[in-house]
């Protein structure tokens, strides 16, 4: 029996079968539904069996691909496989330790500095977790709390006596790069930088101590030919005896790690160092102190005092006379916050994140003419990193500057002898 083609006479013959089959149940038993389903059982067999001798194929058939096609296809992967090779030989060699992670930060693979580094083994921990593989170490931790920022001098699993500098940084879909580099080499020479400088300085001082001692036993009125003479070399000297001063200071603060905390009454500082910049001001700048924050700070009397007093002392060498400073201690969501505000000459925007290196000067001429020794930021970001604090700087060229220095919720007492909550 042939099956018409057409589109729309199948399921019309189909439809058509299924009613006569139930008019003949009904005839013969009044069973309208075996009539229908003994037709619909025909009609399935009919159409399988259409299907299975037809000459059509189902699925279009590709065109033979062709042996040119075929030469350009693996001359092209053999190329891809070339450049995954000399790629994974390259990074084999690098001295940083690479290590590729998937999404469940399990190790898939990793190079020889890995393996010095880190102590991971082939192939012992392939398909391993790496925070499970380095459960023993600093890492662990931090690759269990996200790893969301690099991770700095940091023991080395697989050596002792190395010290890493570690991140994580995302790699394809849903993978990551772990990159650990060795910085022991770096972190012996800023050792023998401090103790170089530490060395130096105590050298210095003795000497500069006494040719001070002997320039200030010279009365000028004696040789007043030499008097100008005279008075430039004290001043040199003693600024030279500050460099030292500031470098014995610097170098002591670098080698810290934390502070004896004791309690800093804020009211006597603040009045403390109003009255050093009144003496150096000389008369010569309005400075103004404002005090709401009614809270003392935790930490080193001395090392704060030199801090925040640093600040002023800088405000009133590069604010012209006649200008205005205004000293703040008040409090902030985050805790409370000193600053330092002037009206002198500001700094330009480039020189902004650069101001707490050593020496760093942004007018040499000017920073020299004022008595400055270029060290006074760089004590300041060293006491504040001790105490958690943060330095921020805001300033405009011809219209001043704000030096704020930011102390957490934790440094705060409340005056009169008991803790903040």
């Amino acid at each position: 029996m042939s099956i018409p083609l057409s589109s729309w006479r199948l399921p019309a013959l189909l439809t058509a079968g299924l009613a006569a089959g139930a008019l003949l149940g009904w005839l013969a038993d009044r069973h309208v539904a075996s009539g229908v389903a003994l037709v619909a059982v025909a009609e399935i067999v009919l159409l399988l069996t259409r299907i299975r001798h037809q000459t059509r194929p189902i699925m279009a058939v590709r065109a033979p691909i062709t042996p040119l096609q075929h030469d350009r296809f693996m001359t092209r992967s053999r190329r891809i496989a070339s450049s995954l090779r000399d790629l994974r030989s390259a990074a084999s060699q690098l001295p940083d330790a690479v290590v590729l992670l998937d999404h469940q930060q399990q190790v898939r693979w990793f190079n020889r500095a890995a393996e010095n580094l880190l102590g991971l083994r082939r192939p012992r921990d392939r398909g391993q977790p790496l925070q499970q593989r380095l459960a023993a170490s600093d890492l662990s931790g931090w690759l269990r709390d996200g790893a969301l920022e690099p991770l700095n001098d940091v023991a080395a699993p697989g050596q002792a006596n190395s010290q890493l500098n570690v991140s994580l940084l995302p790699f394809g879909k849903r993978q990551h790069l772990l990159l650990a580099r060795d910085i022991s080499h770096l972190n012996r020479l800023e050792q023998i930088r401090r103790d170089f400088v530490a060395n130096v300085s105590h050298e210095l001082r003795t000497p500069l101590t006494v040719i001070h001692g002997y320039l200030e036993l010279i009365d000028p009125e004696d040789v007043p030919e030499l008097a100008a003479v005279l008075g430039e070399m004290r001043a040199q000297s003693k600024r030279m005896g500050q460099i030292v001063e500031d470098l014995l200071t610097l170098s002591r603060l670098e080698t810290q790690h934390q502070v004896a905390d004791e309690r800093v009454p804020m009211a006597s500082l603040l009045a403390t160092v109003r009255k050093e910049a009144e003496a150096l001001s000389q008369g010569r700048h309005e400075i103004t102190l404002q005090s709401s924050a009614e809270a003392d700070l935790l930490g080193s009397p001395k090392d704060l005092h030199s801090a925040l007093s640093n600040l002023v002392s800088n405000a009133v060498r590069y604010t012209p006379a006649g200008g205005h400073i205004t000293i703040r201690w008040q409090r902030t969501p985050q805790g409370a916050m000193y600053s330092v505000s002037d009206t002198g000459f500001g700094i330009p925007a480039a020189h902004l994140a650069r101001l707490t290196e050593r020496f760093y000067r942004v007018s040499s001429s000017r920073s020299r003419d004022s008595g400055g020794t270029g060290l006074g930021l760089s004590i300041v970001k060293h006491v504040l990193n001790l105490h958690q604090a943060q330095l921020h700087v805001e300033s405009a060229p011809g219209i001043g500057s704000t030096f704020a220095c930011h102390f957490g919720h934790a440094r705060l007492l409340m005056p009169g002898g008991s803790d903040e909550s």
